[in-house]
């Protein structure tokens, strides 16, 4: 099968590479057929990393059922799924109790089975291939991995109904937290130095989209809070920007109240915050790490039921599209979103 292939320098190659088999009596094997580029896949672009030379990375895909294993029920071929990436070890504490996105050995795992997105095809356990309505595309199906993300957000937060609720970062992270604060009963403002990502956050329903290159964010925040400051504010920008979202999540909040980090760090990222005001204020810190269950129902399927009943959109949120083969162009179209108004780009097998 093609494959595209993360080179020494931090882009990537396509590739021929053996098709991956049914390892196991559960195990299913899907065609992909659409795969999203994410802010955690950018992160690794361009950069030299000698564990992920010459391997298949992607974590966010829908496809096809092509072969199924003799113990597999839920699924057959033929079938258009959507396919959870997080697989852990099934054999920790935490993947017993179906925190499984807390595995230790997560990533390994993970990369080495389901988290091979950007190639022809994937295998992997059954449980992870949810049957897709017929009115989902896969393109609006591969952007429940980022829901499922939200989701958990949400679930840690406790949000209540007619909470102020402050997003930072436009992105697909920070619009599907927006859809899925204003679905649990929240006002919520939204903050991006991009535009065309503010523009969409009004369309999917913001009720205050703030600009820091030209507004005053502190001033607009304590407006839209009637001077308190947010009751939940999620850092969705993550990256390269956390050193400058953590600090500005913190100065959001209200006495009491909560930051949830959604997005992710940089390797050995350092990031100075005001401690004493944290302390003082008992402002709650939550870490949001991917997602897993929420008491006995999968995240993941929770995201579909959503989006299938019309309750989130993800079609407005998809801006442009690639043949696999073009994957580096993908790339860099989805790294300059402020030259090209990129949200979601998706890759097409």
């Amino acid at each position: 099968m093609k494959a595209a292939l993360k080179t020494a320098e931090g882009t990537f190659e396509m590739e021929n590479v053996d098709r991956p088999k049914l390892e196991k009596g559960d195990w299913v094997v899907a065609r992909i057929r659409v795969a999203g580029i994410c802010g955690t896949d950018l992160r690794h672009w361009k950069k030299a990393e000698h564990e992920l030379t010459c391997k298949i990375m992607g974590h966010e895909l829908a496809g096809e059922v092509v072969e199924v294993g003799p113990e597999v029920t839920n699924v057959k071929p033929g079938d258009r799924v959507v396919i959870e990436t997080l697989l852990g070890d099934d054999t920790c504490e935490w993947c017993n109790i179906q925190q499984y996105n807390l595995c230790p050995n997560l990533y390994p795992v993970r990369m080495r089975t389901l988290s091979q997105a950007f190639a022809e095809y994937v295998a992997g356990p059954c449980r992870k291939f949810y049957k897709l309505p017929d009115h989902v595309s896969f393109e609006e199906a591969a952007l429940l991995d980022t829901f499922s993300v939200g989701l958990h957000a949400i679930h840690l937060s406790g949000i209540k109904l007619n909470d102020k609720v402050v997003v930072i970062g436009a992105g697909c992270i920070g619009l599907g937290q927006l859809q899925l604060a204003k679905l649990s009963g929240a006002d919520v403002l939204i903050i991006d130095k991009v535009d065309s990502a503010l523009q969409l956050a009004t369309e999917l329903g913001a009720d205050e989209v703030v600009n820091p290159e030209k507004d005053d964010v502190q001033q607009k925040v304590k407006a839209f809070t009637l001077g308190r400051g947010a009751d939940i504010v999620f850092e969705c920008a993550g990256g390269v920007a956390m050193p400058m979202t953590l600090p500005e999540a913190v100065a959001c909040v209200r006495i009491g109240g909560k930051v949830v980090v959604v997005g992710g760090f940089e390797k050995e990222q350092q990031i100075s915050l005001d401690w004493s005001h944290i302390q003082m204020a008992e402002i709650k810190l939550i870490m949001s790490a991917s997602y897993s269950y929420w008491d006995i129902y999968p995240e993941m399927q929770i995201s579909l039921d959503l989006l299938a009943k019309g309750k989130m959109n993800a079609k407005k949120m998809i801006t442009h599209s690639f043949p696999l083969d073009q994957i580096n162009e993908a790339f860099e179209t989805a790294q300059q979103k402020e030259k090209t108004q990129a949200i979601f780009v998706a890759l097409t097998m």
